[in-house]
């Protein structure tokens, strides 16, 4: 009982301790004149409520700021032209060359491989050429055979005038005794018309007049023979001729023939896709190996149709080459006549109601500017990235004022 007393009195002094403090502060005029501990008002103030602080409002601003300035950055790109026009779709492209015989053979040698660098006339293959060179010898004889039966020829033809002039002077001395045989049968006709003399001889001379006459005709007829054959002679000589210069073609052919087994390199350039080896029997057109000439690369960039507004020969071009991240230099070499979709084995035409419209691209040719030492590193079939600086050339307005297609002019460089 006594205990419990005591905890009374103590909450009975607690109470009144607090309902001093509520009416200002420490009890001066009570009973116990004691001030309240330090602790005891810590105690007896309450904790605030966060939520009842105010937020911040900068987050919003930033947030603000930030779409602002997204969204005029898009309306810049939309609505202020750019004079620069990029696209990645572009490629590094070359025409190479395809290496193939002209003529059949069994390859006996192959100088070169894979990624090997080639110079312009350089051995690449070479083909069996004994076949090709007992043609250039039967060649050579049969040249030599037609070129002495040309020489007989022409022996003929220079030896027919003298033969003429002996037909002629065989003429000559014909005529020279017909004079005497006319003047004998007209002496012995006389002689014997007044007895002198006898009808034998009358009938002699008639005879050797008669014989004579005949001479001389076969002498003119054997005389005009020999003039033709003069022409005859002419022309099989010209016809030896014909056959030496079909003989000296046939001589070239068959020494061409014989260079085809040698296979050169047309340009300088790279070995890529052979697929030769010795001992394979090849026939003509057959490829054995390509050559791309590295030195002749160009860029094929596919441009939406609407970015060509401002597009130009002649421009330059900043290439960006992915495979190494290096920048060239390039200049635009020209507008294409049509764009890819022309060529395609089902063309776009659209007869009927459905028609959507796609916006075509076409490819602009871009050659590489010469002396760029980076170069060196294109290979066909890179992809880069292009960028024309048009400087907002007004095309139409220069269309306009001429009769030239200014998109295809190159200009000289």
């Amino acid at each position: 009982m006594a205990d419990d007393d005591s905890a009374k009195n103590d909450q009975d002094g607690e109470k009144q301790s607090e309902h001093g403090q509520d009416k200002g502060g420490p009890n001066k005029g009570g009973e116990s004149g004691q001030k309240q501990p330090d602790d005891q008002k810590q105690d007896s103030k309450k904790p605030e409520d966060p939520r009842d602080k105010p937020k911040p409002r900068w987050p919003w601003v930033v947030g603000a700021l930030v779409v602002l300035v997204f969204v005029g950055v898009v309306l810049a790109i939309v609505l202020i032209p750019n004079p620069k026009v990029w696209t990645d779709d572009a490629y590094v492209q070359v025409h190479y060359a395809s290496i193939a015989p002209r003529i059949s053979g069994q390859v006996s040698a192959v100088g070169v491989d894979d990624n090997d660098s080639v110079g312009a006339s350089q051995e690449l293959v070479q083909l069996d050429d004994r076949d090709q060179r007992t043609s250039v010898r039967q060649a050579e004889a049969q040249l030599a055979r037609d070129k002495a039966q040309l020489a007989d020829s022409l022996a003929n033809v220079d030896r027919q005038p003298s033969i003429i002039r002996e037909q002629d002077s065989n003429i000559a001395q014909i005529e020279a005794q017909l004079t005497l045989s006319i003047a004998n049968q007209k002496r012995y006709r006389n002689l014997a018309a007044t007895g002198a003399g006898t009808d034998q001889n009358r009938q002699q001379a008639d005879a050797t007049l008669e014989q004579q006459l005949a001479q001389l005709a076969g002498a003119k007829a054997s005389a005009a023979a020999s003039r033709h054959q003069l022409d005859v002679l002419k022309a099989q000589s010209d016809a030896a001729r014909a056959v030496i210069a079909a003989d000296e073609a046939s001589l070239d052919q068959a020494r061409l023939n014989l260079s085809y087994t040698r296979i050169l390199a047309p340009v300088n350039g790279m070995i890529t896709q052979r697929s030769v080896q010795i001992g394979d029997y090849v026939g003509p057109g057959t490829v054995l190996m390509s050559l791309v000439p590295l030195e002749a690369v160009y860029i094929v960039a596919n441009y939406r149709e609407l970015a060509l507004k401002h597009v130009l020969p002649g421009q330059h071009v900043r290439i960006h080459v992915d495979a190494y991240d290096i920048w060239l230099d390039g200049i635009v070499q020209g507008v294409p006549p049509s764009s890819g979709a022309i060529y395609s084995p089902v063309p776009p035409n659209n007869a009927t109601g459905n028609f959507t419209k796609i916006v075509q691209r076409l490819p602009v040719k871009i050659l590489v500017t010469p002396g760029q030492p980076l170069a060196k590193l294109l290979r066909a079939g890179f992809s880069v990235e292009t960028t024309i600086d048009t400087g907002l050339v007004d095309v139409a307005a220069r269309q306009a004022n001429t009769d030239r297609r200014i998109t295809n002019d190159v200009p000289a460089r």
